[in-house]
């Protein structure tokens, strides 16, 4: 991997984990529809405008169901799922959780590219199921139904994820990356507005409610998803989920500073389990293929 892209990495893990964070502080007072729909909106209007500043060209009309499938998937469920489980679940929790996307993906790579499954991947998988298990009675929070629901949910949205990375491998090699980190932010806000408008908002919105909310949406989805499609048009979408390896340590760091979390011993080693397992399901099989044996 090149340094550039060693960079990217990095700032997107930081950024990404932090997003937890506003997520956290948001969701108590606008509320789980408004938080992912005002998330997406404005990141989409920002970078939309700014490809108008540009000049870039993103055939809006010939790839709009593609910019609009990526936009459900990739920002729309997910932003929705994770904001209804950070009611119940803090931001230590929800990154953790999240790093179950690039475990989901390599498994949708063996089902819809053809991607070999070995017994290290499978052991790889047992142990993130494992992981999930450990954190989910980790503590220090109450394991009731609502918890219950939201470990469910968060584990959609890693799932949401990983489909939406496996689909752009397959499918959307023709899109500028670029074009889609804004087209399909500003779809996915569209898709969000009609339940958010229904939707009832506690308040009080103050100073640090909209600053939450603008670094949420410009730095947490604006830039981000400017690094995270440039990351899979560079290395490829299973190299750049691995961004999610880096942000349990950061998100339970985060946590602890900025919202007064617990982090416990079980926390730490279910994410342990979680991203052991992921790294075991994505390290490259050493069988060499028929295919490859003929080429030699």
């Amino acid at each position: 991997m090149a340094q550039a892209d060693i960079a990217r990495l990095i700032v997107l893990a930081t950024i990404w984990s932090l997003s937890f964070v506003f997520i956290r502080v948001l969701v108590s007072v606008l509320g789980p529809f408004w938080v992912p729909m005002l998330r997406a909106l404005i990141a989409g209007i920002a970078l939309v405008a700014w490809f108008a500043f540009i000049r870039l060209h993103a055939d809006v009309k010939r790839y709009w169901r593609a910019y609009l499938f990526v936009g459900i998937l990739n920002s729309a469920l997910p932003f929705l799922l994770f904001a209804f489980a950070a009611q119940h679940l803090p931001a230590s929790y929800l990154v953790i959780l999240n790093a179950l996307t690039p475990l989901f993906a390599a498994l949708a790579g063996a089902v819809w590219l053809d991607e070999r499954m070995t017994f290290a991947k499978l052991g790889g998988l047992a142990a993130g199921a494992a992981g999930v298990g450990l954190v989910s009675r980790a503590g220090p929070i109450e394991p009731d139904a609502a918890f219950v629901w939201a470990v469910a949910a968060s584990i959609g949205a890693a799932l949401c994820y990983g489909l939406s990375g496996v689909w752009l491998k397959k499918k959307g090699t023709r899109l500028n990356p670029i074009a889609v980190a804004g087209w399909s932010q500003l779809f996915a806000g569209f898709v969000l507005l009609p339940a958010a408008a229904l939707a009832p908002v506690a308040g009080p919105i103050n100073g640090m409610i909209v600053g939450n909310l603008l670094a949420l949406a410009l730095l947490g989805s604006g830039a981000a998803y400017l690094l995270y499609f440039k990351l899979i048009a560079n290395v490829g979408p299973t190299r750049a989920m691995t961004v999610t390896f880096l942000m349990p340590a950061l998100g339970m760091v985060w946590g602890v500073l900025f919202l007064d979390e617990t982090v416990t011993l079980p926390m730490l080693a279910g994410a342990a389990l979680i991203v052991g397992g992921t790294a075991s399901v994505l390290r490259p099989s050493r069988i060499v293929r028929p295919a490859q044996i003929k080429s030699i």
